[in-house]
């Protein structure tokens, strides 16, 4: 912290001659502690002395609004400049490419007013911000556009553009494939954040075997190895369930990686994802200057290995340490609550939120909503639910999936048309969602309309749980012909349980003759069990076929009589002064 006697540099700004402008702006504006009210004020000196007139401070003013991620303003000083250059281009790009939304059709916008442009002598730099837009939006088309473009004017020999484009790649998911190919067509350009870039994208497809052969190539044909693929060789041996953790560990000491906070943190989520909490407290302690990352990852880690009071005391050090928790320190906990009932927890959870003075996001209200809900708590669920700032289509899905599993089909139904009208495009879940509520609800017309909907008017393909829905909604309704109908059309295999729900509907309904199909279609799938026998058998009894029965035998009788578990409840007791407690008992 500065003294109250260390000189103010806007003050001699101010005071210093018109020549020293231009480099003390630039200092400025470079600064580290530079924030958006000091951007103003600095942009309104600029204009007080008439500088906004010269390019090369106005475009160091759209540079400096990028480095504080705040595009619309540095939108509105390029808009405001009367021919802008090349450097006024980039800085815009970089400050898009930094925003905290994606916004590609802006960047495209800017990028087809720099192509037309003339006079306007263009670099690599204009391409690579571009790019990394398209890849936070995972925009693949357009990136593939640029991609042409960049081989039409022989950009792609720039190691910076190769390397934005196997970053895009393998943000989209085609690490595979086009990543692989660019990474491959120069072998000998490539530098460390090619490697690094390509071991990440295989590492987001979960092929962690590609990412360790990668790291042992990288090794041997570079005497030092960067961070970021120190990052993705923690990250693969997790998934490989590699027992070499220590020695992972041991590695990153040696290479003097593990100084750096990244590192740390992946060290200690390696650990973490591997329920070895003590070895990721240990690392944890070790660190210096940790962040809200880190803790995060431990909260999530002790809360994946059960130790749920070890989570809160890590939240009341981040408290006592000055650190303010964000939505990612508490979905965890909450998902932790939602599976176990402990809707006393996660009350307490909520009141640390609003300590905190967090808003509910879309992440953060998601998960009090699936909490709420998968706990019986429906009405705290929608409070929750309407409270919420930007809702996502997530958000939305868990709203409609415990509605339906509260019996309240018709609610579902018009939150879905709800977030139709609200212009959220639902997805596959969230279809599941409607049709398990409209079965739970005997909605056949609805389901019906809503499986049309989902093939005709956003193309996606239903998938055996959708099929399973509507086949189970048919079954309970007595539509049985139409449940077979629909079985015999999927586009795939038959399913078991599919063709078991027609046998139980069977058995409800009392048709004989469908139920023997179904059961012998289920022998012929060789996904026998006992419940089959005694379905069918009871299918019999029900139409007073006695014979038939004795026929069965006693195929499956044996069998057919499976000792059950006993059963056990859960009881949440809120002790006052400590952590809620579930006591279990038969």
């Amino acid at each position: 912290m500065t003294s109250a006697s260390a000189p103010d540099p806007l003050l001699a700004m101010q005071t210093n001659s018109t020549r020293r402008w231009p480099p003390l702006v630039s200092r400025l504006l470079r600064s580290s502690r530079l924030q958006p009210p000091q951007l103003r004020q600095a942009h309104a000196l600029v204009i007080k002395v008439g500088l906004d007139l010269l390019p090369f401070p106005v475009g160091k003013l759209i540079a400096a609004a990028a480095a504080v991620a705040d595009a619309p303003y540095a939108r509105s000083i390029f808009d405001r400049v009367p021919a802008p250059c090349l450097f006024h281009y980039t800085a815009l790009l970089r400050s898009l490419s930094l925003a905290r939304t994606p916004a590609v059709a802006d960047a495209f916008s800017i990028f087809s007013s720099l192509r037309s442009s003339s006079g306007v002598a263009w670099d690599q730099f204009a391409f690579v911000p571009t790019l990394k837009v398209c890849a936070r939006g995972l925009a693949l088309r357009a990136g593939q556009q640029l991609h042409c473009l960049v081989l039409k004017l022989g950009f792609l020999l720039y190691v910076n553009v190769r390397n934005t484009l196997i970053h895009l790649y393998c943000r989209c998911g085609r690490a595979a494939d086009d990543g692989r190919r660019m990474f491959d067509e120069m072998p000998q350009e490539n530098d460390a954040v090619s490697w690094s870039a390509l071991m990440s994208g295989y590492l987001q497809i979960s092929e962690p075997e590609k990412v360790v052969d990668l790291f042992c190539e990288m090794r041997a044909r570079f005497s030092q190895i960067n961070a970021a693929a120190i990052v993705s060789i923690l990250s693969a041996s997790v998934d490989l369930s590699h027992h070499g953790s220590e020695a992972l560990h041991g590695y990153c000491i040696k290479s003097g990686h593990y100084s750096a906070l990244n590192v740390a943190t992946a060290v200690a989520a390696m650990y973490a994802k591997t329920k070895c909490m003590d070895s990721a407290a240990m690392v944890f302690d070790a660190t210096k200057g940790k962040d809200l990352v880190l803790y995060n990852c431990m909260v999530d880690g002790y809360v994946k290995s059960g130790a749920i009071k070890d989570a809160f005391a890590l939240l009341a050090r981040m408290k006592d340490e000055g650190v303010k928790p964000n939505s990612a320190t508490f979905v965890g906990l909450l998902s932790a609550c939602a599976s176990s009932g402990a809707v006393v927890v996660g009350r307490h959870i909520q009141e640390h939120i609003k300590e905190e003075g967090l808003e509910l996001d879309a992440v953060l209200g998601t998960a009090l909503v699936d909490m709420y809900s998968k706990s019986g708590c429906l009405d705290e669920a929608i409070k929750v639910f309407d409270g919420m700032v930007g809702r996502d289509v997530q958000a939305w899905t868990a709203m409609i999936t415990g509605l339906g599993v509260h019996g309240r089909a018709e609610a579902a139904l018009q939150l879905f048309r709800r977030m139709e009208d609200e212009g959220t495009r639902p997805n596959e879940v969230t279809f599941l969602s409607v049709l398990n509520a409209c079965s739970h609800g005997g909605l056949v017309a609805a389901a019906k309309e809503c499986f049309e909907r989902m093939v005709y008017r956003y193309g996606l393909s239903p998938k055996m749980e959708h099929y399973g829905c509507l086949i189970d909604l048919f079954g309970r309704a007595g539509i049985l012909e139409e449940a077979h109908e629909l079985i015999r059309s999927m586009p795939f295999e038959g399913d078991a349980v599919a063709w078991r729900a027609l046998l139980a509907a069977c058995r409800v309904h009392g048709n004989v003759e469908l139920g023997e199909v179904a059961q012998r279609t289920l022998v012929s799938l060789g996904d026998e069990h006992p419940s089959d026998v005694i379905l069918l058998s009871s299918t019999y009894a029900a139409a007073d076929r006695w014979a038939d029965i004795e026929q069965l035998g006693s195929v499956g009788a044996d069998n057919a009589m499976e000792k059950k578990k006993a059963g056990r409840s859960l009881i949440e007791m809120d002790v006052p002064g400590l952590l809620p407690t579930t006591i279990m008992g038969d």
